[in-house]
């Protein structure tokens, strides 16, 4: 019986342990969120909708995530889209201007 509860106790920890960083990330995720929200409503960048548009002309695919990120003196919509191929590529756009910065290509 001793030894049940002891596996018990050590499963729980293991259960924190991992459960936190999964936490932290979903908060971070709402602070993206909200920030993101409050720029937009600033008139600082631009929505996501106008700029994916300009991320699927240049780069076919499904957009499987999107961060937004300060580059300097600007925000940059930073998005990872698959191709039906398979590669990856990541692209970034100008959030308050819409111009596309960069492409990186042919990543699997």
């Amino acid at each position: 019986m001793k030894i049940v509860l002891m596996r018990l106790a050590a499963l729980g920890v293991v259960g924190l342990v991992l459960a936190a960083p999964i936490a932290v990330r979903a908060q971070d995720d709402d602070d993206d969120h909200d920030r993101a929200r409050d720029l937009y409503e600033r008139g600082e960048i631009e929505g996501l909708a106008n700029i994916m548009a300009i991320v699927r002309a240049k780069a076919p695919g499904e957009i499987v995530a999107v961060d937004l990120i300060r580059a300097g003196d600007r925000w940059v919509y930073r998005f990872q889209v698959v191709a039906a191929d398979g590669r990856r590529r990541i692209v970034d756009v100008d959030a308050g201007a819409g111009g596309v910065l960069g492409d990186e290509s042919d990543h699997k």
